[in-house]
């Protein structure tokens, strides 16, 4: 035997023995209970570090004061020597938020957002859920390779899908020839630009957050429920509205949601494929940041916008926890 491989030896017997007596000091209760609290700590030390302080961050930003410095901001506590006496000093402006309710822009742009979120969510969920239903039907040997072709967008880079949309919709663009082609127009429709791009880009983008969920819920739904509805007399369109939906449910909220949060700041889709008619909270919140370099103000945008989006989604996990206890 070597000197290396005698010195590996001993170390791997001096572990050996360390880990025998942590086992002999702690009961099998104590480190099974050790174990489970670092399994629930892992996740909330990743929220803690990349949200939790990430928001206080912007919070605290929300409240201060722009200024011609750098950062461009006044800080909101800060030590003062008044008559030789040395305190902290806290200095909360309210200004922002005032701002915000007060100024139409920002109102507009909050509303206009929440209403392309909630119809653009509505029309994915229309679309998704003929998509999702139809590959729970189908055999089984082609379920995955058409759930690949749902995700396959995924595969090629956000922004370079957007930018196909803008070469479809444009006045000489694919869908204007087409329709020409077909005798449909006479003249060239004016797509881009307008608030209709951005549905069609927000419904093409995340069409497939919309499918997945679905198709999760679906699938685990027992196809005997049906067969025992029709067994029963009931019509298949009556079955599917009985049972088929309440039981997907999940996945329609999920999917959702998954819609609906991304789509209320999206900032891509409506400044390529809107243009400057389109007024969405994403782009005002950018112009804010990087334009105006009001940064307590960007802040005080965003910290609107986080809860304008999650309190909607604590009180219905609540009220959906009520409902499962009850």
């Amino acid at each position: 035997m070597t000197a290396r491989e005698a010195v590996e030896t001993s170390g791997a017997a001096e572990r050996g023995r360390s880990v025998a007596a942590i086992r002999r000091l702690l009961p099998e209760e104590v480190r099974g209970a050790l174990g489970r609290h670092f399994l629930i700590a892992v996740p909330f030390l990743w929220l803690g570090v990349f949200f939790l302080a990430p928001f206080l961050i912007v919070l605290k930003l929300s409240f201060s004061e722009v200024a011609l410095a750098m950062p461009p901001y006044t800080p909101i506590a800060e030590w003062v020597d008044e008559a030789g006496s040395i305190h902290l000093r806290f200095t909360l402006n309210l200004s922002n938020y005032l701002l915000l309710v007060e100024d139409s822009l920002y109102r507009r742009s909050y509303l206009n957002s929440l209403g392309i979120a909630a119809v653009s969510t509505a029309v994915t969920l229309a679309i998704g859920f003929p998509i999702a239903y139809a590959l729970t039907q189908v055999a089984r040997r082609w379920r995955f390779a058409l759930l690949m072709l749902a995700i396959l967008p995924f595969w090629t880079s956000f922004l370079i899908r957007v930018y196909a949309w803008i070469s479809i919709l444009k006045t000489e663009g694919f869908l204007n020839q087409l329709l020409a082609w077909l005798g449909l127009i006479s003249e060239p429709l004016q797509i881009l630009n307008t608030n209709w791009a951005v549905y069609l880009g927000i419904v093409y983008s995340y069409l497939p957050f919309m499918v997945l969920p679905l198709y999760a819920s679906l699938e685990r739904i027992d196809v005997s429920l049906m067969e025992a509805a029709a067994d029963l007399g009931c019509r298949p369109i009556k079955a599917f509205w009985v049972i088929t939906v309440p039981l997907a449910l999940p996945g329609v909220v999920a999917g959702s949601l998954l819609v609906f949060i991304p789509a209320v700041g999206e900032f891509v889709i409506p400044d390529l494929l809107g243009g400057s008619g389109s007024i969405m909270i994403g782009k005002t919140l950018w112009s804010e940041f990087f334009n105006n370099r009001d940064w307590p103000l960007s802040s005080g945008v965003a910290v609107i916008l986080l809860v304008l989006l999650v309190v909607p989604i604590v009180l219905f996990q609540r009220l959906q926890l009520r409902r499962t206890v009850g």
